[in-house]
């Protein structure tokens, strides 16, 4: 029997017999570091404790200092969780139970949806099942052992058959008198899970297939210490205050009718929001790039030859020919092919390159109707979309501009991004060779911006790899935006050509670029982002006018009129009190209020109230008001100013 070779952090190495125990190993190290141990990595591969070695390569014990042990806490917090429920509730029938990004959850089959009480009741249950200390232990079984352990429980049964014909190994945890179907890995016992809190409850497929019965999915999270966890209930709790349809509805932007389902109505006022964001684009697009608009419609012979009819085609919406009745057109789901069929229509020289093509218009993904959420998940939407052509000798130059373009764009709404290299996914297009020679393309491009970077491996486009950018909002969260994508694929299917400096003809490289991604998605995050506080550039209203009475309204008009003149979105109340049209600006989180008072009126002057400063008033006059907000506005100022002194 030949040894594995472990390698630890500090370069030395050891030899051990397949099968044994990483507990053992740990305590060989020392004593103390398997008090601290949470689980191990072996080749990449986190494994618990009690799973037996089967391979050798790099050695690393992880603590709960290593973000990867995180995520064996939730998974055995996921089993805790299904002990107690099988405690409380003994007919409830086991589905699957995952770490997820921020927690974990569980599936249950059970007669009745569960109930707040019910939540509650598992989580003490839970605390107890902790308190126990109750060791996971791993046993490995046979397909027929499987079987009799989970007789009674049809999804386990279900699941088993997946194994069948594999040489993969069963195995099961057992914590107390439950006992889960389980690859692993899990903390040593149950009192790891001191931090935890259960969060809501969703209906859930089996399996994920709408064909199947309804589960009940508990969500929950857990953490190490106590501090993440407040902390992490705490940006819960903001982002359920923030989120954007519930912010979308209260300042009157955008609303949905279920006979046009997944694709949203804009209001006046979420129609001047999405019209501001997207004439930012187009400002700064302005030079180097040239807008086309392209059809919405397209034979299946176009996406044949893109490749979606192959790789997309359960996405897009099909169009039904009455002639031939069958599915022979569709909607664009994406720009590409459109840009393509456009840049083969002209002869190009090596000398134009890069061409940079950018369309706003409408597309529309065949979602299905329960992944369907606000803005953030639509069936019709928009893109600032780009697809650059250029010689391969440009890829690092082009590169670095369209960084430098989508790091200013996210600049402007203060999102700090951070870059992710995403290689070759297991389905695609093209060769292999292809893939190397655009992976190495694409990685050169961006080392060479000397910018820090993440690698995503399988992520990449079904065409060819790509540079996403994830944005950080104001409460932590990470959204997956922009993104650069290398294309070596279109141009072979697309026959795109330009004359190089030898005159003979060359196949171009295609950069797919989307800034915003989806207007829609985008506008979601900022809603969020803000909390439906709108910079001064971006608020639909800008400034609300407020005389204290109706005598002084006329005075009120001209201020208004001054300002609209001036481009400011200037709005004048008259209705109702003073106070309630106070509250009503406060409500639509409107940036400045200009109070008109008698002095006011006589002087030429109004009294600003600014947003989140309560009472605090500045008396200024007209015409510097007006010079303070055309500045915000043209410096797209994230926060409006401050009164100057209360009065």
């Amino acid at each position: 029997m030949s040894l594995l070779t472990l390698t630890l952090p500090d370069g030395a190495t050891r030899e051990v017999a397949p099968g044994t125990l990483p507990k053992d190993i740990v305590a060989s190290i020392g004593p103390r570091l398997l008090l601290a141990a949470v689980a191990v990595s072996v080749d990449g591969e986190v494994q618990d404790l009690m799973t037996p070695l089967r391979k050798g390569g790099a050695f690393t014990v992880l603590t709960d200092k290593d973000p990867r042990a995180l995520a064996v806490l939730r998974h055995s917090g996921a089993h805790v969780l299904a002990t107690a429920v099988r405690r409380l509730r003994p007919e409830a029938k086991i589905g699957f139970g995952p770490a997820i990004d921020d927690g974990f959850y569980y599936d249950f089959e059970v007669a009745k949806p569960f109930t707040p009480e019910d939540l509650e009741a598992f989580e003490a249950e839970m605390r107890k099942v902790a308190a126990e200390k109750l060791p996971f232990v791993r046993a490995e079984v046979s397909q027929a052992q499987a079987r009799v352990v989970f007789a009674d429980d049809p999804l386990k049964i279900e699941r088993l058959a997946d194994f069948e014909g594999t040489d993969e190994v069963i195995s099961t945890y057992t914590d107390g008198g439950f006992t889960d179907l389980c690859r692993g890995p899990h903390v040593p016992d149950t009192s790891y899970l001191k931090h935890f809190k259960l969060l809501h409850t969703a209906g859930a497929y089996w399996r994920g297939d709408e064909k199947r019965q309804m589960l009940q999915r508990i969500y929950a999270t857990a953490f190490f210490k106590k501090e993440e966890l407040d902390a992490h209930l705490h940006r819960i709790e903001e982002a359920r205050r923030r989120d954007h349809r519930v912010l979308g509805k209260a300042l009157d932007l955008f609303q949905f009718f279920p006979v046009s389902p997944g694709a949203a109505f804009w209001s006046p006022r979420g129609t001047i929001l999405y019209n501001t964001v997207e004439q930012f684009v187009r400002e700064r697009q302005r030079e180097n790039f040239l807008e086309v608009k392209t059809p919405l419609l397209y034979t299946r012979k176009l996406w044949e030859q893109s490749g979606h009819w192959g790789k997309y085609k359960e996405n897009m919406f099909l169009v039904l020919n009455s002639e031939t009745h069958e599915h022979d057109m569709s909607l664009k789901p994406m720009n590409c092919p459109s840009h393509y069929l456009y840049y083969t229509s002209h002869k190009h020289s090596y000398r134009e390159l890069p061409i940079r093509y950018v369309t706003f218009d409408v597309l529309h993904r065949n979602e299905v109707s329960g992944a369907l959420s606000g803005l953030t998940r639509v069936r019709q939407f928009a893109q600032d979309d780009c697809h650059v052509f250029l010689r391969e000798d440009q890829i690092v130059g082009e590169v670095k501009f369209l960084m430098d373009f989508i790091l200013g764009y996210y600049d402007a709404f203060g999102l700090p991004a951070t870059l992710r290299f995403a290689t070759r996914p297991p389905v695609r297009i093209g060769s292999d060779e292809l893939w190397d020679r655009a992976e190495a393309s694409l990685r050169a491009a961006l080392e060479a911006t000397g910018r820090p970077y993440e690698l995503k491996p399988g992520d990449g486009a079904f065409y060819g790899p790509k540079i996403d950018f994830d944005v950080t909002d104001s409460i932590g969260r990470q959204w997956q935006l922009g993104t650069i994508q290398l294309d070596y694929n279109a141009p072979e299917r697309f026959d795109l050509e330009y004359v190089g400096e030898d005159n003979a003809a060359h196949r171009p490289v295609v950069i797919h670029r989307a800034v915003s991604g989806s207007f829609e998605r985008f506008l979601a995050i900022l809603i969020e982002h803000f909390a439906g506080a709108f910079p001064v550039w971006l608020a639909p209203e800008q400034v609300r006018v407020l005389p204290i009475s109706d005598e002084l309204a006329p005075v009120a008009a001209e201020v208004t009129r001054r300002m609209k003149d001036a481009g400011i979105r200037a709005h004048l109340a008259t209705d109702e009190s003073l106070n309630y049209r106070i509250r009503q600006a406060e409500v639509m989180k409107v940036p400045y209020m200009a109070v008109i008072g008698k002095r006011e009126a006589e002087a030429g002057t109004i009294a600003v109230r600014v947003r989140g400063e309560g009472k605090k008033q500045e008396v200024v006059s007209v015409e510097s008001f007006i010079e303070r907000v055309r500045s915000e506005i043209a410096t797209r100022a994230l926060t409006p100013s401050s009164a100057g002194q209360s009065t």
